[in-house]
């Protein structure tokens, strides 16, 4: 078995070099000459290595198992956790409008729908209040209950009057 690897980066020819195509300022000698001024080169950030035999995780088994401390990482900032929080709750939201618009105008089985929707509703409550530590996710989900009671109370408010 042959080991190889390679590596590209991002000021390589392969993936583009913009400071051939940046505006370049000019500056004015006394003879008036116009000389161009140094294009500051950016720096390579990006390096994709292909390695074989043991030398790096290939599988996606490697993948999955980083994927936890990962998303946990990028969750410690409170504002993408705000953010996601809002998202959940929009989307509550948004389902609660579509299952009752889709059960409401069919007029078939709309009973059985309310039923499934409590019962859900119940059981989130219930497995939120019952956890000893609040994690990121189980607070989505409670966020995502909010926004889904919601919006069918808001909805109920449309039918009443």
């Amino acid at each position: 078995m042959t080991s190889f690897s390679y590596s590209l980066s991002v000021t390589s020819p392969i993936f583009f070099n913009s400071y051939k195509y940046c505006s370049v300022p000019f500056t004015r000698t006394g003879q008036g000459r116009r000389l161009r001024a140094p294009v500051p080169r950016p720096k390579p950030r990006l390096l994709v290595w292909a390695v074989q035999e043991n030398q790096g995780p290939r599988r996606l088994v490697d993948i999955i198992r980083v994927l936890p401390g990962a998303s946990r990482n990028y969750f410690r900032s409170p504002s993408r956790r705000a953010l996601f929080g809002g998202i959940a709750l929009l989307g509550g939201f948004y389902v609660a409008q579509t299952i009752s618009l889709s059960f409401g105008a069919l007029g078939v089985n709309d009973v059985v729908a309310a039923v499934v929707c409590v019962l859900i509703t119940e059981y989130v409550t219930r497995f939120y209040y019952t956890q000893p530590k609040l994690t990121f996710p189980v607070a989505l989900l409670n966020n995502f209950k909010m926004g889904f009671t919601y919006g069918l109370f808001i909805d109920a408010f449309k039918l009443a009057s």
